[in-house]
């Protein structure tokens, strides 16, 4: 008898728990610093505000409200696979449906000063991850906010479906991919290392 495997399901359930504005793992806190941190860093590196944030993986589209408070005239576009986030939010949210492995697929015309791909790739297998980066990274105009946990962070969170692999494999995945780090998950494109002074770089 063959099992019927299990599929992750992205819906109000999963985001309640784990995104939950009381009592969430990640809570409204936690990503307003987040989202300060990747837009000064980002504004450091342009010399200039932003004006475009790209947000892949988005969810509800959380980093939005944050972002559009400290910057109001900015265009923020999600990309989210849930069914569920796209039905719900997707208008009043500017969320389009789409996942970081086919990414290239939306044919993305433009360059965004912010990229967020934020509590995503360790849930990624790695050939998507590797199209995913290179499609960030052709879009990224300015600074790029990349966060995965190591196989050796302790951490609190979601498990089901977590990709462990170890710092060195995901240094060695975000510098094939044509990344530079500027160190607390900030990255730049290779094209644009010379923005960073020496003791920026990661």
């Amino acid at each position: 008898m063959v099992l019927p495997r299990f599929v992750k399901r992205y819906d109000e359930v999963y985001f309640t728990r784990w995104y939950g504005r009381r009592g969430g793992v990640i809570d409204d806190d936690l990503i307003v610093r987040r989202a300060r941190l990747a837009l000064a860093a980002a504004e450091y590196v342009l010399e200039r505000p932003v004006r475009s944030v790209l947000d892949v993986g988005c969810g509800e589209g959380r980093w939005r409200a944050p972002l559009k408070r400290a910057r109001p005239g900015l265009t923020y576009q999600g990309i989210e696979r849930s069914q569920y986030v796209v039905r719900r939010f997707g208008r009043r949210r500017n969320i389009r449906h789409g996942a970081l492995g086919t990414l290239g697929q939306l044919r993305l015309r433009r360059s965004y000063d912010l990229v967020v791909c934020s509590d995503v790739l360790h849930y990624v297998p790695i050939d998507d991850v590797r199209k995913g980066l290179a499609a960030l990274r052709r879009v990224a105009g300015g600074l790029l906010w990349l966060d995965a946990f190591t196989a050796e962070d302790d951490f609190v969170g979601d498990r089901e479906g977590w990709q462990p692999r170890s710092e060195r494999a995901w240094r060695r995945i975000f510098t094939d991919a044509g990344l530079v780090s500027c160190g607390l998950n900030c990255w730049v494109p290779r094209a644009s290392e010379w923005r960073l002074a020496a003791l920026e770089q990661g």
